[in-house]
């Protein structure tokens, strides 16, 4: 395996394999990439804001390693600029945070294709599961809605006290329901079990990996299905078709909606298709750095995907990996035939150690002042948990990286979460010089 090397003063460690070597025998394929993304689509564009932010020392001058560093956001930057000629080393974030009030960052693109599949065959409930906060749920709970669509959604631990962020919001749009950390360990048969007791007595569930391959295979032979939202006030009483998403959207039609995504920043007024990027992404579940591998690899780009491990050590995200790429070409393969992608790889995904590594949804003294000093300079909001992980990864390979390697960051939202941190960690939201170590 060979690792990715940075300088000595950077705090980054890569734990996985470049996807050069993927790309040396995965012929690219536009036309497979064009089949595929030809389908209706949740959002209306893959467009998204791209913002630049320059890295400068608490002087102004130029970045010192060992000193205080600041940052300047450009909100209309120059995506052509070479960073050989830049004064100060920078890097890019996609705005996905702002593409809708509730459903945003990775959350929507994961909902992209997901939901039109849905609407296409006549789904009527989705059951899907997540933490107490979270944005998993509170996308899927309020994306439903306004689908005319009922959510079933299936909580890890104990109700809070005072419902707040993506627990309030799941709770408003959604049906909530609270299982014990020992149930929801067996999340597959959790999921089941509660989908049998939403369908009734004529009902019918399904797995949303199934329902993918099915669609993929009508789309395949020219069967497409036109959607017109039925009135429930013509057909009132109709089966119950209830549909299971994984954990996290981690399924394989999630990631349809990261291939979207690549292909559209990588159009010649964006970030073009021969400049060297390295792209930037904090990993829950990994379905969001996998799907943005898959369309690197697909497209043919010199880029590469850096993923920062925040919930699993590498040997789970690398099965999560493998999980994935595997339903991804059994499910095109009937529909398109063979994908321009072997089954057999070293991964094609960066897999990053945070700075501080620790239990996941912990956070440490300092980290709620470091998020409140990025807003506050660039008015871009991070949280502890997720994507400030993300942004000081980017950090790191703007100083320390390959001269002429643009650094781009996709943020992922989950801004909501800060209420629900607050709740639970009030001394850091008090004072930012209080705050008991971790």
């Amino acid at each position: 395996m060979r690792l990715q090397k940075l300088p000595q003063n950077s705090a980054v460690k890569i734990c996985s394999i470049s996807h050069q070597r993927f790309l040396n025998f995965s012929p690219v394929n536009d036309d497979f990439v064009s089949k595929l993304l030809d389908r209706r689509w949740a959002l209306s564009s893959p467009d998204a804001k791209i913002n630049q932010i320059k890295i400068l020392n608490s002087n102004g001058g130029r970045l010192n390693l060992n000193g205080n560093i600041s940052f300047r956001n450009f909100t209309q930057p120059c995506l052509e600029e070479v960073k050989k000629n830049q004064s100060f080393p920078s890097f890019y974030v996609v705005r996905d945070d702002l593409l809708h009030p509730l459903v945003n960052g990775n959350k929507a693109r994961k909902l992209d294709a997901l939901l039109p599949l849905l609407e296409d065959n006549a789904v009527t409930d989705v059951v899907t599961c997540g933490g107490c906060q979270s944005a998993h749920t509170a996308a899927v709970a309020v994306s439903c809605a306004e689908r005319g669509l009922k959510s079933h959604l299936v909580l890890r631990g104990e109700e809070p006290d005072i419902p707040t962020g993506y627990n309030l919001v799941s709770k408003l749009y959604g049906n909530v329901v609270y299982v014990p950390r020992s149930i929801y360990a067996k999340r597959e048969e959790m999921l089941a079990r509660h989908a049998e007791s939403v369908i009734g007595c004529d009902g019918s569930v399904i797995w949303l990996n199934d329902l993918m391959e099915a669609s993929l295979k009508n789309h395949a032979h020219g069967q497409y299905r036109n959607f017109l939202q039925s009135d429930p006030l013509e057909s009132p009483e109709k089966s119950r078709k209830v549909v299971i998403v994984n954990e996290g959207a981690g399924d394989a039609v999630a990631l349809l909606g990261m291939i979207r995504l690549i292909k559209h920043l990588s159009e010649s007024h964006l970030f073009g298709k021969n400049e060297a990027l390295k792209i930037v992404v904090d990993a829950g579940t990994g379905t969001t750095a996998v799907g943005l591998a898959l369309g690197v690899l697909s497209l043919g780009l010199p880029w590469e995907v850096n993923a920062v491990m925040l919930a699993d050590k590498i040997d789970g995200y690398k099965k999560k990996e493998q999980n994935l790429i595997s339903e991804f070409l059994n499910s095109t393969a009937s529909a398109f035939g063979k994908a321009p992608i072997g089954e057999k790889n070293d991964g094609i995904v960066q897999w990053v150690e945070r700075r501080v590594p620790r239990k996941f949804g912990n956070i440490l003294k300092g980290e709620v002042e470091e998020c409140r000093r990025i807003a506050q300079q660039t008015g871009i909001l991070v949280d502890p948990i997720y994507t400030l992980a993300a942004w000081n990864l980017a950090a790191d390979l703007s100083e320390n990286g390959e001269e002429h390697n643009k650094v781009v960051m996709l943020h992922t939202g989950g801004t909501l979460g800060m209420f629900g941190l607050a709740q639970r960690y009030r001394s850091y939201f008090r004072n930012p010089e209080d705050g008991v170590e971790i």
